[in-house]
C-alpha cells in the first residue's frame, strides 16, 4: 500500500505544476488588471500607470512572471505561492490576497464539510435500500425525491430553501433559521456555547440545498452499483450457500457497491466546493464564492490565479484521496 501510495503522488506532483502553467497563462494574458487604470478621463500620469505595473510585475517577462509568482524569488517579499504569497492585489496593499483566500475557504469548508457528510450517508442508505427493494413503493419514493432535486436548479432551490426558513420563522415567532451569513454581527460578543448554536442556525438552509443537490444524483449511482453488484455471480453463489441476504449485501456487495461512488464523490466534492458561488449569493455568505466574485469584478489577476490553483489544488488532491480509496475497497488494485 506505500508503493501504491507513492506512485499515486508521484503521478499528481507534476500534475499540480502543469495546472499551475495553465493558471497562469489564461489569467496572466489573457486579461489586463490594469485596463479601468489605463481608460480612465482624464488618462492618468504615464508615472502612476508605470508604478502600478511595477508593483503588479507586468514590467516583466510572461517567463519571469510566472517564476516570481510560483517561486517568489526576486520579488518583493509579497508574491510566491510556494512562499505562501499569492501576488499583490491591485485593491491594493491593505488588501491580502492569501488572508482573504484562507478566510473564505474556512467558511466554505464548513458549508461543505457538513453537506457532503449529510449528502453521502444520505445516499449510501437510500441507494442500497432502493436496489434491495427493487421496484417497491419506497423505491419509486426515493426515486421520484431524487430526480426532483435532480431537476431543480440550484439557486431556486435554494431560494426557495430560504424562503421557507423565513415562513418557519414568521409562522413560529421566533429566529430559529438564519438566512444571512454565516454568523451574525454580535459573533465577537458570544460564548463558546452561543457560538456553536448561532453557526448551527445559519448553516442548516445552506447546507440542506447542497446536501439534496448533491444526494439526488449520488444516490442514483449507488443504486445502479448496487443492483449491479447484487445480480452479480460470487453474490448468487453466497446466496445459494444460504447465506442470510443481509449479510451477504452489509459484508460482499457494499463494499464492492462503493467503488464506483467513491469516484463520483471524491471528485464532485472538488466541483462542489467550487459551485457554492450561488449558494453563498443566495444566502449571502463571504467564502470562496464572494472571494471569486470580488476578484472577477475587480479584474484581480492574481486573485483570480489564487482561486483557480486552489480549485486545482484540490482536484487533484481528491483525485488522489479517490485512488487511494479504490486501494483499499479493493485489494486488487494495490497490488496491481
Amino acid at each position: 500500500m506505500l508503493v501504491y501510495t507513492a506512485r499515486r503522488i508521484a503521478v499528481a506532483i507534476p500534475t499540480l505544476v502543469a495546472a499551475s502553467v495553465l493558471v497562469f497563462l489564461m489569467v496572466d494574458v489573457i486579461g489586463d488588471p490594469l485596463a479601468d487604470l489605463r481608460s480612465m478621463q482624464p488618462a492618468p500620469d504615464p508615472a502612476t500607470i508605470a508604478a502600478a505595473e511595477e508593483r503588479l510585475y507586468l514590467d516583466r517577462s510572461i517567463p519571469e512572471r510566472y517564476w516570481l509568482w510560483l517561486t517568489g524569488l526576486g520579488g518583493n517579499g509579497d508574491i510566491g505561492i510556494l512562499q505562501g504569497q499569492f501576488g499583490p492585489s491591485v485593491r491594493g496593499g491593505n488588501y491580502v490576497i492569501g488572508a482573504e483566500l484562507w478566510a473564505g475557504l474556512h467558511v466554505s469548508v464548513r458549508l461543505v464539510s457538513a453537506a457532503v457528510l449529510l449528502a453521502l450517508g444520505l445516499a449510501i442508505i437510500s441507494g442500497v435500500i432502493s436496489a434491495m427493494r427493487q421496484y417497491s413503493k419506497l423505491d419509486y419514493t426515493l426515486t421520484f425525491v431524487g430526480f426532483l432535486a435532480l431537476a431543480m436548479p440550484t439557486f431556486w432551490l435554494g431560494a426557495l430553501i430560504r424562503e421557507g426558513g423565513l415562513w418557519i420563522n414568521r409562522t413560529t415567532d421566533s429566529t430559529f433559521f438564519y438566512t444571512i451569513g454565516a454568523n451574525s454581527a454580535r459573533v465577537d460578543d458570544m460564548t463558546g456555547w452561543q457560538y456553536f448554536l448561532d453557526s448551527s442556525g445559519h448553516l442548516i438552509l445552506p447546507t440542506l440545498t447542497l446536501m439534496l443537490t448533491s444526494y439526488a444524483s449520488w444516490s442514483r449511482y449507488q443504486r445502479t452499483s448496487m443492483l449491479e453488484v447484487l445480480n452479480s455471480d460470487y453474490v448468487r453463489l453466497a446466496r445459494s450457500k444460504g447465506v442470510r441476504y443481509r449479510t451477504v449485501v452489509r459484508r460482499h456487495a457494499l463494499r464492492t457497491a462503493l467503488i464506483p461512488l467513491v469516484s463520483v464523490t471524491t471528485v464532485a466534492v472538488a466541483g462542489i466546493i467550487d459551485g457554492v458561488v450561488i449558494i453563498e449569493t443566495v444566502f449571502q455568505w463571504r467564502g470562496l464564492g464572494y472571494f471569486f466574485i470580488e476578484a472577477l469584478t475587480h479584474k484581480d489577476s492574481f486573485a483570480i490565479m489564487a482561486w483557480l490553483m486552489l480549485s486545482g489544488f484540490f482536484v487533484i488532491i481528491c483525485t488522489l484521496i479517490a485512488d487511494l480509496l479504490y486501494g483499499v475497497l479493493d485489494p486488487r488494485i494495490r497490488y496491481e
